[in-house]
């Protein structure tokens, strides 16, 4: 929405600043795109007066004018033929930017003569295309600011453009009265009384009006008002209009289409004009059946859908009701007689029609959004007025079809409720003289609402009215009263505070964190345990998008893929969300993943830079597991899902049931689908899994440490070659979970004295730690009698001689 400063005043009373009134309208909720200020690249120009002119020596067309200047007499050189003494002219300056030849003069000389200056044309101020000569004023005191003197005697050259977005439900707004109602409401000035006009019809309208339908607005209209003018002369509108219209980036085209724009803007009020002559028998306002035509006034030609409302008369459809106006009725220079029309369009309809046939013009813009109904009748009394003040004529009885639709609604304003709906104490009396300043009805405490805020719709809309008046600025933070005193009881949950204390821990250890979609796609999804359509989208946004994630490492991998695509060939990645298999509500889990890709650190000079392995993974995926509170004893146990590498992961587990999480190497193949290059080495963590600690103190329990002296026995085990070390190692743990601290492989033997290929020796250290009492040598002699038997039973083997 567009409006110049001139424009404003004539319906507020102010003597605001420009930048006064762009603050004020923003802090209203009728935010400022922009300025557009004529004034500013004329703020350095003064008035000075030419003494004496005379012909340049060395130049037939050039004049050495002697100019009385606000810093005394100065030497211009000029060519304009219309430099001689005694006339007032603006004065540029050495070091004044000139926008019209877009340079800064400085002093210099002219086929010899030195020149202080230039005298301005128009073109070089950019105020019209005329060059023929220098700029005459016909007043003016030497060293005036040449912006004064417009402002004083041709303002609209200096009249000030305002841009301010309108949200839709302030359809009020879209008119200057609308704007200018806020501004006075605040107390930037005083609103003018309100036009009005009342033109006798002199003979009845020739052009009767009827709406299909018996029901108000079943065809899309409420009222529709028009009447037939007569002997108009239609030509070039008054200088003002035009000005006014192209200030706001309108193209002035005659004085009948000028004047319904004019209202347009003016009162948010779009009208049409018919030339009545064109108009084939009577109008009728209906719904189209499909496939009706229409040459509209942009040149183009519309084919309606079905259910378009539309005004037509006897030959066929004239009009796109309240979206645009026909060609073969519009108004032209040789236009005699006219009708004019204002009417009241249901905004849904209008939306529907506009959006179907791809047209965007300023009525639709405004009659969608809403119009005051009331207005109507007024409307096309002044827009009758205003043509005949312009174009003369005579006019016609008003013909009126349906009615005023009553919008009438009043709602109780509680002024108590407005400390606790928006946080500000404002005065009652304050309250009801906001509203009635805004147009409300005040009658006791019902606040009657105008028929031009379709947006207020409750008592909480009155409140909101009564503090953007008073200015949400004044609003002051406070903050919220305790339920109780003391120290306040913990906001995160247990499983919320081991969330962030993964992330904090797997960032610390040098990952980086990834914020990935919660979507994949079907491959993807099917590649890492999706099954049926459980985590299928309806409606996903794109066929990359469309099953919820089973796990986290398909994103993590995608972002590793790209990061090599681009150069990055080292990553440690993590993220930290949740994982669905399934789409009710818990079937989702809580996941921490990370992804270490390439090497352990950039190329070294004594060699300590290594591709990642799976013991990295464990080492991180038990670091993380620790500082959320994970027992320091667990199993490692295989059988983990098909992404990981079947015989380098390990799931981390307490007992066969309880998996906290798994680590490993990524399976080939599914590094090869998702892009990735070299090796990658992954884990997955399960925070929920992780038991809670029984007791809830913040205090941390006793350290016990033994005071015994621990032991350490060795053990050789053959074993067949495919037996895994962790299954010899859970084992012997397993023989006593109490004595038994640490198992641990130190050595594998195969070939040499085994002789069968087959057999491979495993050698482990198992320390033992004393609780109670020092053991003996008996005791130890059954204790290790106990890890042969467990370790001969698991894998088969035989304790090596």
């Amino acid at each position: 929405m567009k409006f110049t400063l001139s424009w404003l005043h004539d319906h507020l009373d102010t003597t605001a600043s420009v930048d006064e009134i762009a603050e004020t309208l923003t802090d209203l909720g009728l935010e400022v795109e922009g300025i557009e200020n004529p004034g500013d690249k004329l703020s350095t120009f003064t008035l000075a007066r030419i003494k004496h002119a005379e012909q340049h020596p060395d130049a037939d067309r050039l004049r050495v004018c002697t100019v009385e200047t606000d810093e005394g007499d100065k030497t211009i050189v000029c060519g304009a033929p219309n430099a001689r003494a005694g006339i007032t002219v603006v004065l540029a300056k050495p070091g004044d930017y000139v926008p019209g030849i877009d340079t800064t003069l400085s002093v210099g000389k002219i086929r010899g003569v030195e020149s202080h200056g230039m005298m301005a044309s128009e073109r070089e101020l950019e105020l019209s295309d005329e060059h023929n000569g220098i700029i005459e004023l016909p007043s003016g005191e030497v060293g005036q600011k040449f912006i004064d003197w417009l402002a004083a005697n041709d303002p609209a050259r200096v009249d000030p453009v305002i841009e301010i977005a309108i949200t839709p439900n302030r359809p009020d707004a879209l008119g200057v009265r609308g704007i200018a109602r806020d501004l006075a409401a605040r107390g930037l000035g005083t609103l003018k009384p309100e036009p009005t006009a009342h033109v006798e019809g002199t003979f009845p309208c020739p052009i009767t009006v009827t709406i299909d339908g018996d029901t108000e607005g079943e065809n899309g209209c409420h009222i529709f008002q028009g009447r037939v003018i007569r002997g108009v002369k239609n030509g070039p509108s008054p200088v003002w209009l035009q000005q006014r219209l192209k200030a706001i980036g309108l193209r002035p085209i005659s004085a009948l289409v000028d004047v319904t724009n004019f209202f347009t803007y003016d009162q948010n009020r779009p009208l049409h004009v018919f030339d009545a002559d064109k108009v084939h028998g009577n109008l009728r306002i209906h719904k189209t059946v499909g496939g009706e035509t229409l040459l509209a006034l942009d040149e183009k030609t519309y084919t309606c859908a079905p259910g378009a409302v539309v005004i037509s008369d006897d030959h066929g459809v004239e009009s796109v009701a309240g979206i645009m106006g026909g060609e073969e009725t519009g108004c032209t220079e040789d236009t005699v007689n006219v009708f004019v029309e204002a009417a009241v369009w249901d905004t849904i309809q209008i939306a529907k029609t506009g959006r179907a046939l791809k047209i965007n013009s300023d009525a639709r813009y405004r009659n969608e959004r809403g119009i005051d109904p009331a207005f109507n009748p007024l409307a096309i009394e002044l827009a009758t007025q205003m043509i005949l003040d312009l174009c003369g004529g005579e006019a016609s009885d008003v013909v009126t079809a349906g009615e005023v639709p009553d919008t009438a609604r009043a709602y109780k304003l509680d002024t108590a409720r407005c400390s606790s709906l928006v946080g500000m104490e404002i005065a009652p009396e304050t309250q009801r003289a906001s509203l009635t300043a805004l147009g409300f009805e005040m009658e006791g405490d019902m606040a009657h609402v105008p028929s031009w805020r379709p947006d207020v719709q409750g008592e909480a809309d009155l409140i909101e009215e009564v503090a953007r008046i008073a200015s949400l600025t004044k609003l002051e933070g406070k903050p919220l009263a305790r339920a109780n005193t003391g120290v306040p009881k913990p906001i995160l949950t247990p499983l919320q505070k081991r969330e962030n204390i993964g992330r904090r821990t797997a960032a610390a250890l040098g990952y980086n964190e990834c914020v990935t979609y919660s979507f994949i796609d079907a491959k993807s999804a099917a590649m890492f345990g999706a099954e049926g359509r459980a985590t299928e989208l309806d409606n996903p946004i794109s066929s990359e998008m469309s099953h919820m994630r089973p796990d986290l490492l398909p994103g993590l991998l995608q972002a590793a893929a790209r990061n090599q695509a681009r150069g990055f060939a080292d990553l440690a990645l993590f993220e930290v969300g949740a994982a669905w298999h399934g789409g009710e509500p818990g079937e989702q889990t809580l996941r921490i993943s990370g992804l270490l890709v390439g090497k352990t650190g950039p190329k070294d000079v004594h060699g300590e830079s290594r591709s990642v392995d799976v013991y990295d993974a464990k080492a991180d995926a038990e670091a993380i597991l620790s500082a959320m509170g994970a027992p320091a004893k667990m199993q490692i146990q295989r059988g983990a899902e098909s992404w990981w590498h079947p015989g380098r992961h390990g799931k981390l587990c307490l007992g066969p049931k309880v998996v906290m999480g798994v680590f490993g190497e990524v399976h080939p193949k599914v590094l090869a689908e998702m892009g990735v290059k070299g090796n990658a080495v992954a884990f997955t963590l399960y925070p929920e899994t992780i038991p809670f600690p029984k007791s809830t103190s913040a205090s941390r329990p006793a350290l016990t440490i033994s005071d015994l002296q621990p032991v350490e026995r060795d053990f050789a085990f053959v074993v067949a070659a495919d037996v895994d070390a962790l299954t010899l190692v859970n084992a012997a743990a397993g023989a006593d979970k109490v004595l038994i601290e640490e198992v641990r492989v130190f050595d594998q033997f195969t070939g040499g004295k085994l002789g069968d290929e087959g057999l491979k020796s495993l050698a482990i250290t198992v320390r033992i730690q004393p609780k109670d009492a020092t053991l003996t040598e008996k005791d130890l002699e059954a204790l290790s009698a106990r890890i042969v038997e467990k370790v001969t039973k698991a894998t088969g083997g035989t304790l090596r001689g």
